[in-house]
Order: C-alpha cells, then sequence, then structure tokens
C-alpha cells in the first residue's frame, strides 16, 4: 500500500487533518485518509481509538465549510495486529469545499493533485462554486403537472382569500 491521489497516510492526528479532507471533498473521486501508518507504509498504530475518532469528527464537523456530515466515515481497522484508523471521504456535491477559518479562499480551499493536496486557484473555486448543486425552486418538480392558475384560484375562493388586483394580473386574469 502506498500514498496516491485517492490514498493519505499520517503517522498521527495532525493540525492539518482538516486540509487534507477538505482536498479529498473537493476532489472527483474523494479519498481515505490512514491515521497511524508513516509516509512510508509502516504501521505505527493509534493510541486510544475511540478518543481520537470522537476528535477527528468534532474537527471536521467544526472546522470544514459546508458542513461534510454524511460525507466521511471513520472506522477502526487492523494492520499487522495494530489499531489504525481509516478515514473514507466521499467527493462532495456542494464544492468547493473550504477551511472555514480561512474562507472561500486560495488558503482556504484544497484539491487533490497526484499524492498531495494543493491550494486551489481564485479561478478554480470560482469555477467549482458556479457548479454548485443546489436545490432551488426552478429545479423542484411537482408531482401534478395538471395544475393551473385557474385552479389557484377556486382554491383562493374556497379559503376565501382576497386576491389583489396586481396578483390577479399577473395570474392573466
Amino acid at each position: 500500500m502506498q500514498e496516491s491521489n485517492r490514498i493519505e497516510f499520517k503517522r498521527e492526528l495532525t493540525d492539518n487533518l482538516e486540509k487534507e479532507v477538505v482536498a479529498f471533498l473537493n476532489y472527483r473521486e474523494g479519498g481515505i485518509i490512514y491515521i497511524g501508518i508513516s509516509d512510508d507504509g509502516a504501521t505505527v498504530g493509534v493510541q486510544d481509538v475511540d478518543n481520537v475518532q470522537l476528535k477527528i469528527k468534532d474537527r471536521l464537523k467544526n472546522n470544514i465549510q459546508p458542513s461534510c456530515l454524511g460525507l466521511f466515515d471513520i472506522l477502526k481497522e487492523e494492520k499487522d495486529e495494530i489499531d489504525i484508523l481509516k478515514i473514507i471521504i466521499a467527493s462532495g456535491s456542494e464544492k468547493p469545499y473550504y477551511l472555514k477559518k480561512k474562507g472561500m479562499s486560495e488558503n482556504g480551499c484544497f484539491i487533490r493533485v497526484g499524492s498531495a493536496s494543493k491550494s486551489m486557484s481564485l479561478r478554480m473555486i470560482d469555477d467549482m462554486f458556479s457548479k454548485r448543486t443546489r436545490n432551488s425552486l426552478a429545479k423542484i418538480v411537482s408531482n401534478r403537472q395538471d395544475l393551473t392558475f385557474e385552479q389557484l384560484k377556486i382554491y383562493y375562493d374556497a379559503k376565501k382569500y382576497k386576491l389583489s388586483e396586481k396578483f390577479e394580473k399577473t395570474l392573466n386574469y
């Protein structure tokens, strides 16, 4: 096993964990971070696995925007009979993800390039943001396509709502 565009090794929990997670969230395929494995692939293990798992969850929840909850899983595994942690990160749909304290900037947005996490350019950030998937009224399709403004008027009349002239005019009455 070795580091790649989808795999990152961390000897221990470090201050730049969020940077690595952001890079995988912004990457098209997501990735996996192993805690307790050195850069050369040697298993060094994790002490107090449960505590480290909680720290990771809290840090990812509080330090990354938009929320990445539901986009990662933290699993305890054994390698060479030693406990390690495996963080599986999905590619997010609300790209770009960024470090909350740095904002949506070159210092806060990262992407995976080969086996490293690199800062994103402002242009890349803008491109990702413009493609961000958002639910909007224009994208939501009604289950009933047979509705008309006439039915709306009947509904309002039945509820004894008074339509203003301007509203009626907007509905083409």
